[in-house]
Parts: C-alpha cells; sequence; structure tokens
C-alpha cells in the first residue's frame, strides 16, 4: 500500500499544506507549520475509530433548570495532599496532566498512588490500575518500587510507546487508573514526526483523553517541562485535560509543593505539601511549620505573612535585607514578584518617607514557596523598614494586606481565616487591612491583639510603637 502523505497545519490561521514551509501561506507567519495527522480514506475512518468522536454522547436540548447536577464520585488515592489538590481523589474518566522538573518525584509520587489505590477495594473491583512507563523498563520501575518500600503491588506495568499498542492494552486490561509516564514519548504510527514533537504530543493527547471519557478510565499524563518551567508541547495540550499540576520545589530541598492551575473538578490554586524521604513522598499535615524560620528571637527583616493557597491558609516567613548600594542599587527578590516589588519601594518612600534609593534591596520567602497573591505586600515592606532600621518586629508578629500605589491598604479574601490560622499558632499581634478586622468577638481570636489600619504611613507609626 502507498504511504499516506502527511500534512501540515498552521497553528494560526489554519491554512494547510502538503510540505513544510517556514512561512505560512495563508497568513504569513514565521514557524506555525505542524504536522498533522493525515485523513484516511474510507469515511475518516482509522484504526483507532473515527477520527472526530465526541467525548459525550448526543443528547436532547434541555433548559439548564431541567437537568440534574450529580455529584462526580472519586476515588482517594492514598496520599491526603494530593487528594486536596485533585479536590477530594480521582474523578472516574478524568485526565490529569502533571508537570515538573526532571528528578523532583512526579513517578515517585504516581507509584505511589497507584499502589494504594490497587490496594483499595473500589479501583480494585473496577480493574485495578496499570503504569504505562515510556522512559524506563519494568526492572527500572519494580527497583524504584523496592527503594520506596513498596512489597506485594499488584499493579500493572507496561513498557511501551505506541499509543495503538497502549489503547489495545487499556482495551484488554480495562484498568481504573492509568499513568501515562510520560506523554512526550508516546507517538503514534499515524505521524512520521519524532516522539515528543508538537504534533506527536497532540495526537497522542487527544486519543488518549477521548479513551478516558468513552471508557470511564482515569488517565494521569505524566508532562516535561522547559527551561522556563511550562509545560513542554501545544499548549492545548492543557486545554483538552481535566486537571493540570505544576510540581515544584528545589531538587536540593527536601519539600516539594503540587499546586493545581486548572481543575474542572475542584478549586485551583490548591497546594499540597510533601516532604521528600528515604521511603518516598509523605504528606505534610501543617505545611506552616516548614516556611517559618526556627529564630530563638526575633531578627530584623523578617516579618510573617499568611498567605492563602487555594482554601489553606499557611504561614510563610518573608526576609528582607536592605545593604548600601552603589551607583545602580540592585532590586532582587525570590518567591516574590520582581516588578512589584519596585513598585512597593516607590509606594514607601512617596507615603511613608522611607527612601531606599541608594540601597540594594533583597527579599526571599523562606522554604521555596512562590507567593504570586498581592496581600503579601504589607508584610514585605514591614520586612524591609524592619531590616533598614536594624530593629526586629515584635516576637508573635503577623500581618498580611495588599498596598495600592496611592498608599492605602486593601483588604485581602477571607481574611477571618487567616487570622484563625495565626491565632492556632500561637501568634499574639496582626496588624491587618481595617476591613478584615473581626466586627466582633471571637473565641478564635484570643491571645491575638488586632491592630487595623487604613494606609502605609499609618502601619509604619503603629509597628514603630511596638518597639
Amino acid at each position: 500500500m502507498a504511504k499516506e502523505k502527511t500534512s501540515y497545519v498552521c497553528n494560526e490561521c489554519g491554512a494547510s499544506s502538503p510540505r513544510w514551509l517556514g512561512k505560512c501561506p495563508g497568513c504569513g507567519a514565521w514557524n506555525t507549520l505542524v504536522e498533522s495527522a493525515p485523513e484516511p480514506a474510507g469515511g475518516g475512518k482509522n484504526r483507532l475509530g473515527s477520527a472526530f468522536t465526541a467525548l459525550a454522547p448526543a443528547a436532547a436540548v434541555q433548559a439548564l433548570s431541567a437537568i440534574e447536577a450529580v455529584d462526580v464520585a472519586r476515588s482517594p488515592t492514598g496520599q491526603p495532599e494530593l487528594d486536596r489538590v485533585l479536590g477530594g481523589g480521582i474523578v472516574e474518566g478524568g485526565v490529569v496532566l502533571i508537570g515538573g522538573d526532571p528528578g523532583i518525584g512526579k513517578s515517585t509520587l504516581l507509584l505511589q498512588a497507584l499502589d494504594s489505590l490497587q490496594r483499595s477495594a473500589p479501583a480494585a473491583e473496577r480493574g485495578g490500575t496499570l503504569y504505562v512507563t515510556g522512559e524506563e523498563s519494568g526492572a527500572q520501575v519494580a527497583l524504584r518500587a523496592r527503594r520506596l518500600g513498596i512489597t506485594g503491588s499488584q499493579v500493572a506495568v507496561l513498557a511501551e510507546i505506541q499509543l495503538e499498542k497502549i489503547i489495545a492494552t487499556l482495551a484488554e486490561q480495562k484498568p481504573a487508573v492509568a499513568v501515562i509516564d510520560s506523554i512526550q514519548t508516546v507517538y503514534s504510527d499515524q505521524l512520521t514526526s519524532a516522539p515528543g514533537s508538537v504534533a506527536q504530543v497532540r495526537e497522542c493527547a487527544a486519543h488518549l483523553t477521548r479513551w478516558a471519557k468513552s471508557s470511564g478510565c482515569a488517565i494521569v499524563l505524566v508532562g516535561h517541562v522547559t527551561k522556563d518551567g511550562q509545560l513542554a508541547g501545544p499548549r492545548v495540550l492543557e486545554h483538552m485535560v481535566d486537571t493540570v499540576l505544576y510540581f515544584e520545589g528545589d531538587t536540593h530541598s527536601s519539600f516539594r509543593l503540587i499546586r493545581a492551575i486548572k481543575n474542572r473538578f475542584g478549586a485551583v490554586n490548591e497546594i499540597g505539601v510533601f516532604a521528600m524521604t528515604e521511603k518516598g513522598l509523605k504528606g505534610v499535615s501543617n505545611p506552616s511549620a516548614i516556611f517559618l524560620s526556627q529564630h530563638a528571637q526575633p531578627v530584623p527583616g523578617s516579618c510573617v505573612l499568611v498567605t492563602l493557597e487555594g482554601t489553606r491558609p499557611m504561614l510563610v516567613e518573608i526576609q528582607a535585607l536592605v545593604d548600601s548600594g552603589g551607583i545602580s542599587p540592585r532590586r532582587l527578590s525570590v518567591g516574590l514578584e520582581r516588578d512589584r516589588l519596585a513598585m512597593l519601594l516607590a509606594v514607601l518612600h512617596q507615603h511613608a518617607g522611607v527612601a531606599t534609593g541608594d540601597q540594594d534591596v533583597f527579599v526571599n520567602a523562606v522554604g521555596g514557596v512562590r507567593i504570586s497573591e498581592p496581600a503579601a505586600d504589607l508584610a514585605v515592606l514591614l520586612a524591609i523598614t524592619s531590616s533598614l532600621r536594624g530593629k526586629a518586629l515584635p516576637k508573635g508578629f503577623i500581618a498580611f494586606g495588599e498596598v495600592g500605589l496611592a498608599g492605602e491598604i486593601r483588604p485581602a479574601p477571607r481574611g477571618q481565616e487567616r487570622l484563625r490560622e495565626a491565632a492556632k499558632l500561637g501568634f499574639s499581634v496582626a496588624v491587618v487591612p481595617k476591613a478584615n478586622a473581626p466586627k466582633k468577638s471571637d473565641k478564635a481570636f484570643e491571645g491575638l491583639t488586632i491592630h487595623a489600619v487604613e494606609r502605609v504611613d499609618e502601619a509604619m507609626a503603629l509597628v514603630r510603637g511596638l518597639d
């Protein structure tokens, strides 16, 4: 039989070309043509079924109020922190994409989760679990399981990278949960491009997603990341899956963070904290403890922030160091936005009279956590002024609040929950926006003195009075 010719489709306008061109003949964009699967003869059928199949069966038109809303069933993974990020567990027919740096622990965590699911009755009754490895051999997976202390595991392992064989195995085994490690190693015979190319990743992920929706098998795709920390492959990969998780953390540290960037079955920006041990990844039930430095006495330049990650309030220590700079002072932040730091320094000078124009300013979030919410503004400014004055903030001091360009301090979402978390952990002094101050006495705030402020200069004067 003659080999079917592939076509190249533009990502920008959809124009097709029989061969690759640097410039799209339709819209003129450069480097946008990617290889696409050919359309087979005979009604658009191929070995995987119809080339275009709906993810859900067709139904009659109904009013939204007439459609019954049914909660999705979830299967706990045996890893409470992973279940928190997923929204309660694995959803039947759901597709999860998890990405992270090499060696950060993606395969380790998923192997532990599959073993727990295999030992649970619901998953075992529905067909068990399947681990498809495209980067290691079965012996290497078994060696890792032995290092993790997993003995007598009945998790089925398949070392394969061809999409057609993987789907045939899924159809034969009918597992409840399957892990594909990784999607960048899988290839389809329909395309001539190498595994990991844009076309291969897109086509393979689309077929696996369609299989998950039609069969009810939950599929977890492991994805590589680029040097910028983004998931490798086409952006459509993140759109077609139900949940996108990012594995974060320094490989030199024992702590790992899993953050939900997208979740159709739960809250986004939820975070799970793990500690890497000799027996694999273990969930950390009180993550605030690892993000707080253990100082015997308060030190200058340190301020504790109550940040919100998803539905979980966490206490993170913000450290600042202000030092005499040269002709061009530096502004460096780790775990915080650098541009926002420059803006806060300008507000500090304009509205509080604290000048740092000739100083080097370094700001760090302890524990490697990344803070993106603006509620960290007030804690950052208090840490900077503490370092500049050389005086430590009072013991048991916390702060949070967004700072505006006019010098006002805006409220942070769910401020009451933040204060309750601080009081529970024994903190005694809090500086918060006026709108976040409790309107009435609450036993949950006993032992916590709350100071409500409206402007930056008011917060600075208050802190000086606490010395």
